[in-house]
């Protein structure tokens, strides 16, 4: 397949939230609000006037404004500590963690065999690079980014890793302080000495090695002069020649480069060297899952200037694809909404008439494919939480379905490529432990190949999943996923924590997390609703919950926790609703539209201000999702679908917890400050609301695992204490 590094904006934390009504207003915890408000700002859009109440909260850099937010997060940070049962769960946490001898992630396995991966132990921070030759080889340790961070310095992590295809170079990027602000090092594996240079500014670098495996292509960003200017506007694509200065490598693809091109300043260029077709593939990415790609051969790396070609354009619809043998295979929801596989030829695509491989299923998704030397596999998904496996062969055509070593609500499958019969499927659910397995195809069997630990979760063995159907507001069935203890009575009474995202396609596919798994243990139910805006049943189930067709998302949230309401799980006060990143518009929408349902809110990271979210670095690239100011329509749906302005004084909120990383790169921590001020302004419950910025994190990615421990402490703590558990009530 054919693989870049995505821009979106994505966040994978996974935390949740809640709050009593009769418990909140009960606590003895004396909440000081310190008004940062310096005048309102009206702004007028399309004829509309907006009042913006804190629009002094963008500049992050005014001594005042800076002050607000340290006392903010300090207050949130004692609230926090105090509550009980906190460590317990943090003691939880570390217990679990303890019960692996390791932990392996990011495994990348190249031509020549050799497996590179990052791994963790108990005593470890953060990831570890290693590699083996084969999967039975030996491990041997290339690079501990612990070695770049100094005392009270930064905390640099290793963001990826690009092996060349023969194993024996290796580009390694790491950031600090969840900043994604990568630097590439080279490294010659098998001496594990680095070479002298390295690069900054490749955020999205995503390194591809050339055919002789001396030189790759990744993407830099510009250098800026000041912060009117952008940083993400007209990054390019280089060339770069390891052992050389990188001030010395050659500008490939961009918006300089190719003004042939009509490449916009937000676009994200990057080149990829496929070896399967000897060709260089250019991308121009934002959010928007349509492809839109250039072609190449190889050979004008040698030559002046690049004559690319246009092969996919968004109007194609063409969503991933891989080439084998000279033919384009690709996966579009061109009229087939839960996707089709199709194939023509790469030199002369005709993707209209192309020929069907895998035709749209009535009842499910297709979700993805993999090619090997005699076979396509590829996965399908009922509503993003049952997966299955199966198997095209090339030589007869025929298809069949593998039988998965156990249930599975989530597959992932991965292959050397095209002259390799290797296939590997990584399967999990709720209340199922991740597992590795190759295919081997002669004898139809999987066998295990989990690098990580096993370890043993007695503690869930009890656990129910219920996959259920609930209405919506306007008849539309949305998928609902459960998981409680066995035995759970449906009295009202179960403190629920409401997951959410509903943005750019994404499924919330079932993962197993036992720290996360902690809220069942303590009696309650984990619910996850898989609204409109995400992929779970299709493209269409994308594209009815993005711009103007926003609503549907926060009443799909809405529509699940009324059903858990009506169906005895729980009740209002007992339900805290979370979401992260671009999930806060998910989340905040719903709490603005019905403050009555829920007990507590918890926006983490979240785009809590979208109509001011292009005055960002990270929003030009995300106005394929969420919208422009610049088209009346879109500008309309913005401020509708904005929490911090819907926000209105006098009503009786839920209590919240808003997070925000001040390195975040994705979603300027304004957005949350703003929310977070607003609403303490606004709400006449009398019940929290706490803002915590952490200095020392982003967006999530690149924290150190006691931030991550730290962070889903807090939510589980805040959730149940507003849902009123008696082990989690300050001054008991």
């Amino acid at each position: 397949m054919i693989r870049y590094r995505s821009v979106l904006l994505l966040c994978c934390l996974f935390i949740p939230a809640a709050a009593g009504q009769a418990i909140a207003e009960q606590q003895p915890l004396q909440m000081q609000r310190h008004s940062i408000a310096e005048g309102a700002v009206t702004d007028t859009y399309w004829g509309t006037q907006i009042t913006d109440t804190y629009r002094s909260l963008e500049q992050l850099g005014n001594p005042k404004v800076a002050a607000w937010i340290e006392q903010q997060a300090a207050q949130a940070r004692t609230v926090l500590n105090s509550i009980p049962g906190r460590k317990t769960l943090l003691k939880k946490m570390a217990s679990f963690d303890g019960r692996r001898k390791s932990t392996a992630y990011s495994l990348t396995i190249t031509d020549s065999n050799r497996y590179f991966y990052l791994k963790r132990t108990p005593k470890d921070e953060t990831g570890k690079l290693f590699f083996r030759n084969g999967f039975k080889g030996k491990e041997t340790l290339l690079f501990d980014p612990e070695s770049l961070s100094e005392e009270n310095g930064p905390t640099f992590v290793v963001s990826s890793h690009s092996p060349s295809d023969d194993g024996k170079t290796l580009a390694i990027s790491v950031s600090a302080n969840g900043s994604e602000d990568d630097s590439i090092l080279i490294m010659d594996v098998d001496s594990g000495k680095l070479y002298s240079e390295t690069i900054d500014r490749c955020r999205f670098a995503s390194p591809s090695w050339t055919k002789d495996g001396k030189s790759f292509l990744y993407n830099r960003m510009r250098t800026v002069s000041g912060p009117e200017e952008n940083p993400q506007y007209d990054s390019s694509t280089w060339l770069h020649r390891i052992g050389t200065d990188p001030a010395e490598d050659r500008e490939i693809f961009s918006r300089t480069a190719n003004p042939e091109l009509d490449i916009d300043s937000a676009d994200i260029p990057s080149v990829i060297y496929d070896k399967e077709s000897g060709s260089l593939f250019g991308f121009l990415s934002t959010v928007d899952r349509r492809l839109r790609v250039f072609v190449a051969p190889l050979g004008e790396l040698n030559a002046p200037s690049t004559k690319w070609k246009s092969l996919i354009t968004p109007e194609d619809n063409i969503h991933d694809f891989a080439v084998k043998n000279g033919e384009l295979y690709f996966s579009t929801p061109e009229g087939a909404p839960r996707f089709k596989i199709m194939k023509t030829q790469l030199a002369n695509p005709d993707f209209r008439n192309a020929e069907t491989v895998v035709d749209e299923q009535p009842e499910g998704r297709v979700d993805a494919f993999a090619l090997t030397s005699d076979a396509m596999y590829y996965t399908f998904s009922l509503n993003g939480v049952d997966a299955r496996l199966f198997r095209i062969e090339d030589a007869s055509g025929s298809t069949t379905e593998l039988s998965l070593p156990f249930k599975a609500g989530s597959a992932y499958i991965s292959s050397k490529g095209t002259r390799f019969r290797d296939l590997w499927v990584t399967i999990a659910g709720w209340s199922s432990d991740y597992r590795r397995y190759r295919y081997n195809p002669d004898a139809n069997t999987f066998s295990v190949e989990t690098i990580s630990s096993p370890a043993s979760y007695p503690e869930y063995r009890n656990l129910k999943v219920e996959e259920i159907m609930t209405p919506s507001h306007d008849g539309m069935l949305v998928p609902l996923s459960l998981v409680y203890k066995k035995g759970l009575k449906k009295n009202g009474k179960n403190p629920v924590l409401l997951y959410g995202y509903g943005a750019y396609g994404k499924s919330l596919t079932p993962f197993f997390s036992p720290s996360m798994l902690l809220w069942t243990a303590n009696g309650g139910v984990l619910a996850i609703a898989h609204v409109r805006g995400g992929g779970e049943r299709g493209d269409e189930w994308h594209t009815d919950g993005m711009k103007t067709t926003k609503p549907n998302s926060w009443k799909d949230l809405i529509g699940c926790a009324e059903y858990l309401v009506k169906n005895g799980y729980t009740s209002p006060e007992n339900i805290a609703v979370n979401g992260a990143s671009a999930g806060g518009i998910l989340v905040g929408m719903a709490m603005n539209e019905r403050p009555d349902l829920f007990a507590a809110v918890i926006p983490q990271v979240g785009a809590m201000n979208p109509l001011r979210g292009e005055e960002t670095p990270n929003g030009p690239v995300n106005v394929p999702e969420f919208g422009t100011v610049t088209i009346h329509e879109e500008c309309m749906a913005l401020i509708a679908m904005d929490p911090y302005l819907q926000i209105t004084d006098g009503t009786r909120y839920p209590a919240a917890l808003v997070t925000t990383g001040m390195n975040d790169p994705r979603v300027s921590a304004w957005q949350p400050a703003k929310f977070a001020a607003r609403l303490q302004e606004a709400s006449s419950s009398g019940k929290p609301v706490l803002f915590f910025a952490d200095v020392d994190a982003g967006h999530g990615m690149g924290n150190t695992k006691t931030k991550e421990f730290e962070a889903l402490a807090d939510v589980l703590s805040f959730g149940l204490w507003q849902t009123g558990h008696p082990d989690f009530q300050p001054g008991k």
